[in-house]
């Protein structure tokens, strides 16, 4: 049997253990065992644990993510959520779907902090939800907005997946999270958009209009709860952009930043401080030992060419960019209907990467693609988990309306994808800028 054919059968065990609910890791890591141990030897699949996993896992730029998932842990802890919601309520409270508008706008700005889509999604959905719901917002809108809320935190940085993507196609994890800030004011304000179009077309999804008169003294008063955030934000972000620390250096301070914040707030108590830490530990560690599990797999795949007999593939059959974009996009749409997100990203990237560079695509701009594909998956059923963790915050709200409301924002990701296909220095204009 040759070395490619045991590699592509690897690629469907591990896609089949997958489909049969096998722990994503065991997934990965037990047909990369089996494929090391055919192709070489025990000693040899000792030696590629000690290579691959020890000297992997002990890289200091994995230290970003624990990092991150702190200061994301601290802010929440802070309690900025419920103050957050009420300033942007405060601000499109009397515009027709402006709810739905303020939950977007504060998921926007927590995602800031948050790193993680399903974190933004359940601390929104518990304070939007209550909102929306009691002024009469249809279940499809109020479930819609938030999802699609919560799927901003994993594109506005500091975001978790791309540092997981930094890590294996070894880009500048600075430059990713750099990358991710004008798409992700742009989905802000498309998601806008689509609520403000609903609530045209259908007055009755916005719920009653809302006749509360704030003045522009309370509305500006009201944005001093989202100064602590927005200056955190300038602060980890402006330092990587100006080149005055690492990635890795931003994220303790963030972590260090949010500490002290939650401190002057006065919400830090020994309680909260464990439930802190003991929630990055196992997010942190949930996240570790997929990607592990990951870079073994990419070990088996780099030792039998199956990236580079694709990429052969996909050249010798004469595809032009745009035809092989397209189907790229088809085939995570399809992916993410049936796959956990994480293990989407961590499986078929190390497959795909060679045809990437084949194609000439940019890796800091396709990062940015990628978690937008991501995010679709997080919201479109049978698996989209933003929705199964809305549903188990807000009772009221059931599975079928969330997912019916998702759907409705999954146009404007797919439209922000191909915008960003035609028009790439959208992303890549600021990370450019980058020493």
């Amino acid at each position: 049997m040759s070395i490619e054919t045991v590699g592509i059968i690897v690629i469907i065990a591990v896609f089949i253990l997958m489909f049969l609910r096998v722990p994503i890791v065991l997934s990965m890591a037990l047909p990369a065992f089996v494929g090391i141990m055919y192709l070489r030897n025990e000693n040899v699949l000792f030696t590629a644990i000690d290579s691959v996993i020890w000297e992997r896992s002990s890289n200091y730029t994995l230290s970003t993510i624990p990092l991150f998932v702190l200061m994301g842990q601290l802010l929440f802890a802070a309690g900025f959520t419920d103050d957050l919601f009420d300033t942007f309520r405060k601000f499109f409270g009397r515009v027709r779907g402006g709810l739905g508008m303020a939950t977007i706008a504060a998921s926007a700005v927590f995602a800031s902090s948050s790193g993680s889509s399903l974190a933004t999604t359940s601390t929104m959905g518990l304070v939007a939800s209550k909102e929306m719901l009691k002024s009469n917002y249809s279940k499809v809108l109020t479930g819609g907005s938030i999802v699609a809320g919560g799927t901003l935190g994993i594109l506005i940085p500091p975001s978790t997946m791309f540092i997981i993507y930094g890590m294996i196609t070894e880009q500048s994890i600075g430059k990713l999270l750099i990358a991710g800030i004008v798409p992700g004011i742009l989905l802000t304000l498309l998601f806008m958009l689509v609520i403000y179009i609903c609530v045209k077309i259908k007055p009755s999804m916005g719920g009653e209009q809302i006749v509360e008169t704030v003045s522009w003294k309370e509305k500006l008063a009201s944005l001093k709860v989202n100064i602590w955030i927005i200056c955190l934000f300038i602060v980890v972000m402006g330092g990587i952009y100006l080149g005055f620390f690492t990635a890795t250096e931003a994220a303790g301070i963030g972590a260090l930043g949010a500490f002290i914040i939650a401190l002057l707030r006065r919400k830090l108590t020994w309680k909260v401080f464990s439930e802190a830490i003991f929630g990055t530990l196992k997010t942190t560690g949930f996240i570790f030992v997929i990607v592990m599990g990951a870079f073994l797999l990419n070990y088996v795949l780099t030792i039998t060419r199956v990236p580079n007999l694709l990429a052969e593939f996909f050249i010798d059959a004469n595809l032009s960019p745009l035809m092989f974009f397209i189907l790229m996009v088809i085939m995570y749409l399809i992916l993410g209907a049936i796959m956990d997100t994480l293990a989407m990203v961590v499986v078929t990237i190390p497959i795909l990467l060679p045809t990437l560079i084949s194609y000439d695509f940019n890796l800091i701009w396709f990062g940015v693609i990628i978690v937008l594909l991501v995010e679709v998956a997080l919201i479109t059923p049978p698996v989209g988990m933003n929705c199964f963790v809305l549903r188990g915050v807000v009772k009221e709200l059931d599975l079928g309306s969330i997912f019916k409301g998702a759907v409705i924002f999954v146009i404007p990701i797919i439209s922000l994808i191909f915008l960003l296909y035609a028009f790439p220095d959208v992303v890549t204009f600021l990370p450019n800028l980058i020493k």
